[in-house]
């Protein structure tokens, strides 16, 4: 019997009336893993899992600043309809939010009955789907850092670092949180039960770091979505923002998404431990590793998906913008953490944190099975300190060069799907010609007066 069967629903629903919950909100990510959402009035929770939820399937192509982008079966179409039908399987109650419980939504096209082309949740499922095949059942781990802001009248854009004291890499407590953001954070994100581990500040004034614990690839890129709305909805309790955005500042870093990524067999064995293996690791996972250089150009387009993620490369970034990989070097692309065993993993350093976490996961997961079917082995692991453009190739450097990389990519579109791809493609080169022409607060510094 599933989630969805009417006496399943009524269990559901009782027990949400019994802890006080009188609203049940249906989220689900958009193309750049926006929460798109309703809330539901318990009552009426049933008719929303019978008939499911009506949106403008126009929602997967609006952009942040409201526009929506002409892609076939949008605009041209009509704007049809989307269906969402709640997984009751993922509802949690929301610890800031008396009497709310949150779930995660399913969308569906009800011209065809089956899944809509551009969710990113499907996408990830159909993605696994292809591992199974293959006997392979990835685990992800997610790291994700971001900034906290608060309002500034004086600051070129209204708002400044939360706080901006520097030097604080590795901290906890009030030296570098005088607010105590993070302990509050932390504290309502266990609450919520998606997983969360440890906290500290990063790097740079008013920028944090949150881990999650590992586990299947799907519960991973749920836990990280609904961290990422989560932090954001905390922030704004705050009356701060909470942006995950590559680089916001121009005095400061950027924030990554690093991933942590393994694979286990049907008994649960880590299959990327072989200590007869070269470094300790098996056939499986150097062939995945392999993978990841291979697609990463095209890769780079969906982990780094935005124009503003590209301004978070450079050398001494410890953001990786050469495709190599290394032993325990987070100056490498993919980092090969010391642990073996059941511990044995790559991490993908690739990504930033702006990047849609189901759509991050599926091409990690797609470009190392592609690794793993090819059988192809990595070059010799980087010595050292990695940003030599002697030893290593250069990944797309702006956002059109990325989306460029993944059109040519045959084996990986293959994998994702290419109706899903062809609209991420419309998407976002859409988003690259609209920055192309708008002139820019640094242009007209650079040249107005003297030109």
């Amino acid at each position: 019997m599933s989630a969805h069967d009417t006496p399943s629903v009524r269990r559901h629903q009782d027990r949400l009336a019994a802890e006080g919950i009188d609203v049940v909100r249906v989220t689900y990510p958009d193309l750049i893993g926006t929460d798109r959402a309703r809330d539901v009035l318990l009552d009426h929770l049933p008719s929303a899992c019978e008939h499911g939820l009506a949106f403008c399937r126009a929602v997967y192509h609006t952009t942040p600043r409201g526009d929506v982008v002409a892609i076939q079966g949008g605009i041209d179409a009509g704007l049809p309809d989307i269906s969402v039908r709640p997984d009751l399987s993922t509802l949690a109650r929301v610890p800031w939010e008396p009497g709310v419980a949150w779930c995660l939504g399913d969308t569906t096209d009800p011209a065809t009955g089956g899944p809509a082309a551009e969710s990113p949740r499907e996408l990830l499922r159909s993605v696994l789907a292809r591992c199974t095949d293959a006997g392979l059942s990835p685990v992800v781990g997610p790291e994700l850092e971001y900034f906290l802001l608060e309002e500034d009248a004086t600051a070129p854009n209204g708002w400044r670092r939360s706080p901006t004291v520097t030097g604080s890499v590795y901290t906890a407590g009030l030296r570098a949180d005088p607010d105590n953001h993070l302990l509050r954070t932390l504290r309502q994100l266990r609450d919520l039960g998606i997983g969360v581990i440890t906290g500290n500040h990063e790097f740079d004034g008013g920028q944090y770091e949150i881990n999650l614990t590992h586990s299947d690839a799907l519960d991973a890129a749920d836990r990280a979505f609904r961290f990422k709305a989560a932090v954001k909805e905390l922030a704004r309790k705050e009356g701060k923002l909470a942006t995950f955005m590559a680089k916001p500042c121009n005095d400061s870093g950027g924030s990554g998404f690093h991933l942590h990524f393994s694979c286990v067999d049907a008994d649960g064995r880590n299959v990327f431990h072989d200590p007869a293996g070269a470094f300790g690791l098996s056939g499986n996972a150097r062939h995945a590793i392999a993978g990841l250089l291979t697609h990463a150009p095209a890769l780079a387009a969906l982990l780094n998906p935005t124009v503003n993620s590209y301004k978070r490369f450079g050398p001494d970034t410890l953001a990786p913008w050469l495709i190599n990989w290394g032993l325990d070097n987070r100056s490498a692309m993919v980092r090969i953490p010391p642990e073996r065993g059941s511990g044995a993993r790559l991490e993908l350093r690739l990504g930033d944190a702006g990047a849609n976490p189901y759509l991050a996961i599926a091409a990690l997961t797609a470009a190392a099975l592609l690794g793993v079917q090819e059988g192809k082995e990595p070059p010799a692991p980087l010595e050292g300190y990695g940003y030599d453009l002697e030893k290593s190739q250069v990944l797309p450097m702006n956002l059109t060069a990325a989306l460029d990389a993944l059109e040519a990519d045959a084996a990986l579109i293959e994998l994702l799907g290419k109706d899903f791809t062809a609209s991420f493609l419309a998407y976002k080169r859409d988003e690259a010609e609209r920055f192309q022409r708008h002139v820019t607060d640094w242009e007209f510094a650079e040249y107005s007066y003297h030109l």
